[in-house]
């Protein structure tokens, strides 16, 4: 594939193909604790009722002790995948990456191709760049000029999970879930991606699918 090479703000970023790799929480070992681990995907609506928030969390379990040292990978493509017309293809994407403490995004934009591979969509008409927030400092933020909004860096675990009952319960020691039970993820943090897009730039029939996916180079 011929290699391009686009300037966004102050990172250089390389078109290169990249392939699906991922997990969900600590429950797929190819991939638990590594760098394209995904823990959590959210989609839902903004506080701005025009507006869909995207977050996807990385790298899950990580201590506060580690959190400051936690890096995004530059090898790691986050892809938000979004079906508008319910095929379950991806009709459009957002893609994110890092590049020298900044996150880049790209998109909503069709891509160039479907399914396990990805390009990055660097002619892409909508774009974004944030910088990384850091651990304990103030989060930082960026939009663009289409309403877009951007945050990347480390976040408190949201997901409230009783695993020990949940083991229970799969091996028939327990009957259900306690109230409220032991969020087992409690004081620890992930890498967060959000963004935020207005309805108006994803189109479709009102009635989305979308899906998140790490793929790395």
């Amino acid at each position: 594939m011929k290699n391009l090479k686009t300037i966004l703000g102050v990172g250089v970023l390389a078109v290169a193909s990249y392939f699906t790799i991922a997990a969900d929480h600590i429950d797929a070992p190819a991939v638990s604790g590594g760098v394209s681990d995904i823990t959590d995907f959210y989609a839902f609506q903004g506080e701005n009722t025009d507006n869909l928030v995207f977050v996807a969390n990385l790298q899950g379990l990580i201590s506060p002790s580690e959190t400051a040292a936690a890096r995004f990978s530059e090898n790691t493509l986050v892809e938000f995948n979004i079906d508008t017309d319910g095929d379950n293809v991806e009709d459009l994407v957002i893609q994110a990456i890092p590049r020298d403490g900044n996150m880049h995004f790209f998109g909503p934009v069709a891509p160039s191709q479907t399914g396990l591979n990805s390009t990055i969509a660097t002619t892409a008409a909508t774009t974004g760049i944030v910088e990384i927030s850091q651990y304990q400092e103030t989060p930082v933020f960026a939009s663009n000029t289409a309403g877009m909004q951007f945050f990347a860096g480390p976040r408190d675990d949201p997901f409230f999970m009783d695993f020990a009952q949940y083991t229970a319960i799969i091996a028939g020691d327990a009957a259900g879930f306690n109230t409220p039970g032991a969020d087992t993820f409690a004081g620890t943090n992930v890498l967060s991606i959000v963004v935020e897009v207005p309805k108006a730039l994803i189109g479709g029939s009102g009635t989305i699918n979308t899906w998140v996916e790490t793929k790395t180079k």
